[in-house]
């Protein structure tokens, strides 16, 4: 049998909440929920880290982030990681990539040119870290260019915290799309198999969709729920939630949850689910393409998003050195028509950490040396594991001073999470957190030291010590066994 092409869509900072499939009745997914209903979707997928460079790292190598040496935003992925796009790429596919990845330091301060490389796999590399206006090569800012118009969002009317970005024809979304599109078309008369990362910026802040998209939503803004917050809660939790509550990463300026109102929090939840409504209108695009091309039944489709965003939940936005739901928790869809299940809802925890492992036995290929997750193929074909054994007792995340801190203290902190319980470390502070997701699916009530769950929190902490010694290295492999 041919391999299966490959089409990987990855958002960025999208919550597991925010497609119909999932359960939101007020955002208009019709082609993601489409897609879920011809594949699997998976309830309980968790990233390995709550930002974007180590979250990257991890899930394109199979390794967890403190594997890969990769821990934060604004370091370099080593020379030596084997991203799991240059293993297929070694295998004889051919590569593109549209959007971001983000496996390198990318700040403009740092980063006068494109984003430095390693050996990644990608033949066709149409790189756009962000929409701004930051760099020479941002393709998405030359093919704005070419059309005659240039990248400049304007405040919303309604909040300071809100921008109208550009009109959805140019929205960078749209561009990363095209850019797949072609690369589709370009390859159907090939006999080789492919691979294409659609890597789109959005919904990261800043919320800027068209306005064409955020109109519906303010229209019936009161209808558009509140964050979940409960009055006080930042002193019942870290140091980290009390010193973001005042303004994300520390920064006062930037989405202070004290210094905003009930319109403010509405609209930037309509803006955010308005820029995923044009994020699913170019789904169906590159959807219908694969169909108009006749390549749908032949091609693997991924969706997903690298870690989550908080909304205001708690009391902070963006993300940080946090591990509730919203941050960890993120959508995760994979279909290959008459290969996997078909509008198939898997309730089994799994990892970002377990897709390339699963991409290359999808594709016939071993699995790479040094590779730490576990291929979901049992629960694509069949829905459930092997064995009727859970796929995974835990899930497992990490945070190493990922997050930018006054004084230079950005957090180091682990998560463990079972089905019912979940437990955040955060070292050297002497605080933590307890959950019973069962009893306080909204994560309000810390349980660290109520002496009524000390077995509780015990066990978690022995789960937490496992996770982080299986983190270890496997490479290099032994040559011999006496």
């Amino acid at each position: 049998m041919k391999q299966p092409n490959i089409l990987w869509i990855c958002t960025d900072q999208q919550r597991f909440d925010t497609l119909g499939c999932y359960g939101n009745e007020q955002v208009r997914t019709p082609n993601i929920d489409r897609l879920a209903s011809e594949g699997v979707r998976f309830e309980h997928a968790f990233c390995q880290a709550t930002v974007c460079t180590p979250s990257r790292a991890s899930f394109l190598t199979g390794r967890y982030p403190r594997t890969t040496r990769c821990r934060q935003n604004g370091q370099d992925i080593p020379e030596d990681e084997r991203l799991v796009t240059r293993v297929l790429s070694d295998a004889g596919y051919v590569g593109g990539l549209s959007g971001k990845l983000h496996i390198s330091a990318c700040n403009p301060s740092v980063t006068r040119g494109t984003e430095r490389r390693i050996k990644d796999g990608y033949d066709e590399f149409h790189w756009s870290h962000h929409p701004d206006d930051h760099w020479p090569t941002n393709e998405y800012i030359q093919w704005l260019q070419s059309k005659g118009k240039r990248y400049r969002p304007v405040p919303s009317e309604q909040s300071k915290y809100v921008q109208i970005g550009p009109d959805a024809e140019d929205h960078q979304t749209t561009w990363c799309a095209e850019k797949a599109i072609t690369f589709m078309e370009a390859n159907q008369q090939y006999d080789h198999p492919w691979f294409f990362s659609v890597n789109l910026f959005d919904p990261h802040h800043p919320f800027n969709p068209p306005a064409s998209h955020l109109e519906r939503y303010v229209k019936a803004l009161e209808d558009i729920p509140l964050p979940n917050y409960a009055e006080g809660e930042p002193e019942r939790k870290t140091y980290f939630q009390q010193f973001d509550h005042n303004g994300a990463y520390g920064e006062p300026k930037l989405y202070p949850y004290s210094k905003m109102n009930e319109t403010d929090h509405r609209m930037i939840r309509a803006a955010y689910w308005a820029m995923i409504d044009l994020i699913d209108e170019q789904v169906g695009r590159m959807l219908d393409a694969l169909e108009r091309t006749g390549q749908k039944d032949n091609t693997i489709v991924v969706f997903m998003s690298d870690h989550g965003e908080l909304l205001g939940d708690h009391g902070v936005y963006l993300k940080g050195a946090y591990f509730y739901e919203p941050s960890v928790r993120v959508p995760l869809i994979v279909s290959w028509p008459g290969n996997f299940a078909s509008g198939t809802t898997c309730a089994e925890l799994v990892e970002l950490v377990d897709l390339a492992p699963t991409l290359l036995e999808a594709a016939g290929l071993p699995k790479e040396p040094g590779m730490q997750g576990k291929s979901l193929l049992p629960l694509l074909r069949d829905g459930r594991p092997e064995g009727g054994e859970p796929f995974r007792e835990d899930v497992y995340c990490e945070h190493y001073n990922a997050s930018s801190k006054q004084g230079g203290i950005g957090g180091f902190a682990t998560m463990v999470r079972t089905a019912r319980y979940k437990a955040a470390l955060y070292h050297k502070r002497n605080e933590g957190e307890l959950y019973d997701l069962e009893r306080d699916p909204g994560e309000t009530n810390n349980l660290w030291h109520d002496p009524g769950h000390a077995d509780v929190k015990l066990q978690m902490l022995q789960r937490m010590c496992d996770r982080m010694a299986e983190t270890v290295d496997p490479l290099p492999e032994r040559r011999a066994v006496w």
